[in-house]
């Protein structure tokens, strides 16, 4: 079944190469203290900060959905490419560790507040010769997303529109 979800959509952009083009559009909107309300098309999920962070513990914090994403898009594409290669999984798991510091985020101290170190663990069970498995995962990586989306420096524009409230919102205009 992934196997031919896959083969589908391959030809699909192979005939049509704009079928595999798009813009992706997610919204986080304050809803109350620092806790979100996230939607993409017919998603919508709570995003939030612990307590101890000023926050209601409403939801995970960004950080969680930013590992997340990384874990589950490197567990997919492992998924896809041993369908694919119809290499047999009996199990699958990847764990991600991403070593932090907070400080920078709080403007203690000098540096970036991005992760010092990210590590995935791949624990996989297969039938398959160990050297196949690993040729699979290899793929997997190559292709991954969101592995190139953390390794990989990205173009970032910022757009900010600034309204003031509407009469009955917050303050009133003069």
């Amino acid at each position: 079944m992934i196997r031919t979800a896959v083969e589908r959509a391959r030809r699909a952009v192979k005939l049509r190469d704009t079928v595999g083009r798009g813009t992706a559009r997610t919204s986080a909107r304050i809803v109350q203290g620092l806790t979100c309300r996230v939607e993409d098309g017919s998603w919508s999920f709570t995003a939030d900060m612990p307590e101890k962070a000023g926050g209601d513990g409403q939801g995970p914090d960004p950080g969680v959905f930013g590992r997340t994403s990384l874990a589950s898009c490197l567990a997919i594409g492992y998924s896809l490419w041993a369908a694919h290669a119809e290499l047999p999984l009996t199990a699958l798991e990847v764990e991600v560790q991403a070593d932090y510091d907070v400080r920078p985020q709080y403007g203690l101290g000098e540096g970036s507040p991005a992760y010092r170190e990210i590590r995935w663990i791949v624990r996989v069970e297969s039938p398959a010769p160990e050297e196949e498995v690993r040729e699979v995962l290899e793929t997997a990586e190559a292709r991954s997303p969101y592995l190139a989306l953390f390794r990989d420096p990205q173009s970032l524009r910022r757009e900010i529109n600034i309204a003031r409230p509407s009469a009955g919102e917050g303050e009133a205009t003069p």
